[in-house]
């Protein structure tokens, strides 16, 4: 989730964007009666450690052919599948792995694509954002795209993200997002807002990038010439 003018000294602007905040959270099933009550600030701000390992990230981007996932949305794992793709046809196309970037950056509601499962369990993503399991037509209780099982992708032979990633594809996920829903899961269980951030920060998979936001991310992946796609269908 990414907001504008978080900063603004104008209490209208600072109203409206927490309109848009609780009207958000509440499609997602989350109880969000005050911006405090979600655990960020208006001048929430990103750690140093993570502006600065975000940035030498952002060194690994590589190649002639460089694109950039915009996930905002679940979509039935199309934002996993899409870089799968470019990576395919490049290959196709001779194109190799090392001359080529495939990134994606999960925001808003696709954050939990770069959580562990016992997140999943714990907190009930599936539920959260929508998420159905096709082996059970369930709301998901694991995250079915990083060492995805039988069936969960609509064609077989697509690559999860942790297959992706070694052969050089990059992952980030958005921190604001992650505190304004982890925020949210707090307040609704009856938790300590600042500890399930941790939590979740905590379970984010291994090789996904924590970044200040969605967008910042987004910005400094076309700095990189990377072409900007939107990861929906």
């Amino acid at each position: 989730m990414d907001f504008q003018n978080l900063n603004s000294s104008n209490p209208s602007s600072r109203r409206n964007f927490m309109g848009k905040l609780m009207a958000t959270a509440g499609a997602a099933g989350l109880v969000v009666p005050s911006l405090a009550g979600v655990g960020v600030e208006p001048g929430f701000r990103p750690t140093i450690k993570t502006v600065n390992e975000a940035e030498a990230w952002f060194k690994d981007v590589k190649g002639k052919h460089r694109v950039v996932y915009d996930a905002t949305e679940p979509h039935d794992g199309l934002p996993i599948i899409w870089p799968w793709a470019f990576m395919l046809s490049n290959n196709q196309t001779g194109t190799a792995d090392e001359d080529m970037t495939a990134m994606v950056v999960l925001r808003h509601n696709a954050i939990p694509f770069a959580m562990k499962d016992e997140l999943w369990k714990k907190y009930n993503f599936g539920e959260m954002f929508k998420i159905t399991d096709n082996s059970t037509q369930a709301a998901s209780s694991r995250n079915l795209y990083y060492e995805p099982q039988e069936g969960d992708f609509p064609l077989p032979g697509i690559d999860g993200i942790k297959a992706q990633q070694k052969r050089g594809a990059m992952y980030c996920v958005c921190e604001l997002a992650i505190s304004v829903y982890s925020g949210g899961a707090a307040q609704a269980m009856g938790l300590n807002p600042e500890e399930v951030k941790k939590e979740w920060i905590a379970g984010v998979l291994p090789g996904i990038k924590v970044v200040p936001s969605g967008v910042w991310a987004l910005g400094r992946a076309q700095e990189k010439d990377c072409a900007y796609i939107y990861a929906g269908g």
